[in-house]
């Protein structure tokens, strides 16, 4: 392939990608900043503490599509459909099915408890318990959706897949207002926008299929043993899927140790950053995804300069996008904590200092998950796997001491975990003589 047509496909997948990234994570900024303006601060907080809910439904769709993902595009560089097709539909029943189970378990018998877990603070909590509900209960339609866009795009649609995602937000934004200003339903009309705006984003998606020419992939549930499909899907999804269960975790972590030293006021700030990480984590995912579909594409073809190619233009995009997002949080960070409905003199103080320190603290984060991506291409899942879990694991120590021992500099734990980790992941990698060269896959 040449580098011409790698620039062209590496930015059809990129946008896209990037866009199924906006549909996985911005429905909570752009719930935040219509609750922060129409209800309260406290609702930016309550959606915030829900955060660990989405990143784990997020966490099953990377387990499950990321993997598959991998493997399809494997399969179609080597032109063979019938495994394509044999994975894609593994992908989509194991996605609707944990889905359903989620709904049943968190939605349906415990949703109360899930959400005292998350927020135990009286001010914030009725506004959570909301939230989160419908969140739980809808749950199907986010994973669905993050699947069929990883689908689609690997098939070649990578148009369609911005186009439904583009529409998905666009009615998301449309029905928060409707529903919290004229349907009078508070911050559950916010959570149940979200839901009606992934069900059109799928309807979207699933015109793929009307078009002959695109159905490459199709339904195919006969062949090959289902265990070892959901094995194999499951390993190559792994080290994506680690990563994120931790940062799960540090958020859920974060969250209580955030809120229990420094209360109302800290809870806002810190959903502020986590508002900024969210902008990050829009080319973060599109370019690690892109970096996963093709380069993978390329490892199936064992096209070496390919796959080089690929990682070039997937680090210089990643460097431009976090240096832009550093800047302009350091020039204007009291505009983000305004866009959210802030206009508390303390709460403006404190989101000005903490802003312009995240996002400093982002930018090693940024290029350790992409390194995380490139071990993994080049088939050094160990480290790709020490990544995952280093990622989030690293930041929940020194924010607890931090928080102990230095209240008045809690907000830099982030960047010094992130150089710890970077310090040691640079010495792992002198030690064991790990080389970049391209392994073909079996």
């Amino acid at each position: 392939m040449t580098n011409n047509n790698i620039h062209k496909q590496f930015y059809g997948y990129l946008w896209a990608y990037i866009l199924v990234a906006l549909s996985g994570c911005m429905g909570n900024v752009v719930d935040g900043i219509i609750v922060g303006n129409l209800i309260s601060e406290d609702g930016v907080s309550a959606i915030n503490l829900s955060t660990p809910i989405v990143q784990f439904i997020f966490t099953l769709h990377l387990l499950i599509n990321a993997g598959a993902g991998m493997l399809v595009a494997y399969a179609l560089g080597k032109k063979n459909i019938d495994d394509a097709s044999h994975f894609f539909t593994r992908a989509l029943t194991l996605s609707a099915g944990l889905g359903l189970l989620l709904t049943i378990i968190g939605g349906l018998l415990f949703p109360m408890q899930t959400a005292h877990l998350l927020c135990d603070n009286e001010h914030i909590l009725p506004l959570a318990e909301k939230y989160m509900h419908v969140l739980l209960i809808g749950n199907p339609v986010f994973i669905v959706m993050w699947g069929l866009s990883t689908m689609v795009g690997v098939d070649g649609s990578p148009k369609l897949v911005s186009t439904a995602v583009i529409v998905d937000n666009v009615v998301n934004l449309i029905l928060d207002i409707v529903f919290i200003k004229f349907f009078d339903w508070g911050i559950t009309g916010s959570s149940a926008a979200t839901v009606v705006g992934h069900l059109v984003g799928i309807t979207i998606l699933l015109s793929h299929w009307r078009k002959p020419e695109n159905r490459r992939l199709k339904l195919q549930f006969s062949g090959g043993s289902l265990l070892e499909s959901w094995k194999r899907i499951v390993s190559q999804g792994a080290p994506l899927a680690v990563a994120s269960i931790c940062l799960t975790l540090l958020l859920f972590s974060a969250n209580k140790i955030v809120l229990s030293t420094t209360g109302r006021t800290g809870i806002f700030v810190f959903a502020l950053c986590m508002n900024l990480l969210t902008v990050y984590n829009l080319f973060l995912s599109g370019t690690c995804q892109t970096l996963q579909s093709l380069g993978a594409i390329q490892v199936g073809k064992g096209d070496n300069d390919g796959v080089k190619a690929v990682i070039d233009k997937g680090l210089r995009f990643i460097t431009i996008a976090m240096v832009v997002t550093c800047v302009l949080v350091w020039i204007y960070p009291q505009g983000i904590a305004e866009l959210f409905g802030c206009d508390e003199p303390e709460m403006l103080a404190q989101s000005n200092h903490a802003l312009r320190v995240f996002a400093l603290s982002f930018i090693p984060f940024c290029y350790i998950y992409v390194l995380m991506i490139i071990y993994k291409l080049y088939g050094h899942h160990r480290m790709a796997l020490f990544i995952s879990f280093a990622l989030s694991l690293t930041v929940i120590p020194v924010l607890w001491l931090m928080s102990k021992f230095a209240t008045d500099a809690i907000w830099y734990s982030y960047l010094i975990a992130y150089i710890i980790e970077a310090a040691v992941i640079f010495f792992l990698h002198k030690k064991k003589n790990i080389e970049f060269q391209i392994k073909q896959s079996k």
